[in-house]
């Protein structure tokens, strides 16, 4: 197993720990957000540091292609969802059940396509798009600033969001594609 996966299975380890953190937040344990907000952001650069590490030493494997983004889905829906329903979390910090719904939604759309791609052609190419990755930044970027309880940390979940929906579309519209393309070798 090589470095960039290594870092890779230590963001999904952090899960638990940002996970407990902000579950015994509260009155008298308020330093615990920023234990939060640390490791949110560990895990947050380590997204990007395991990406750059596997592509300047060619160590890119199909197995960090594909835990890549599970820990990143991991990652951003049990932020989302702890900041939205943890009672714990004052009211100013709390993400908005929509925005979870739509950020979950997208995920599921995600992995529902590509089973029925894997399904129907026997194979699946993921490549992540510049909106796919935009989102994620987004998605991180928003978690950070709700925990850092940044004044204006509202106006970070809109474009989150905007991403989030429009990234969706496009994986749809990508996936049709696939499969229309799979169609049209058939019939031929």
């Amino acid at each position: 197993m090589n470095l960039a996966n290594k870092i890779t299975i230590f963001r999904i380890l952090l899960i638990p720990f940002f996970i407990a953190s902000i579950l015994y937040y509260g009155q008298g344990r308020e330093y615990l957000r920023f234990y939060a907000l640390g490791i949110f952001l560990l895990a947050t650069v380590s997204d990007a540091v395991d990406g750059c590490i596997a592509r300047l030493r060619s160590e890119v494997t199909e197995l960090g292609m594909v835990l890549d983004p599970i820990a990143d889905k991991l990652l951003i829906i049990s932020a989302f969802i702890s900041l939205s329903v943890i009672k714990v979390v004052p009211e100013e910090l709390r993400i908005p059940a929509w925005a979870v719904v739509t950020v979950i939604s997208r995920d599921i759309i995600i992995v529902l396509g590509s089973a029925i791609i894997h399904f129907i052609k026997g194979d699946l190419k993921i490549r992540p798009s510049w909106l796919g990755k935009a989102t994620t930044l987004f998605q991180m970027l928003t978690v950070l600033v709700f925990l850092a309880n940044f004044r204006y940390h509202r106006f970070f979940l809109y474009p989150a969001i905007f991403f989030t929906v429009f990234s969706a579309i496009d994986y749809i519209w990508r996936g049709s594609k696939q499969l229309n393309e799979t169609h049209k070798i058939q019939s031929s």
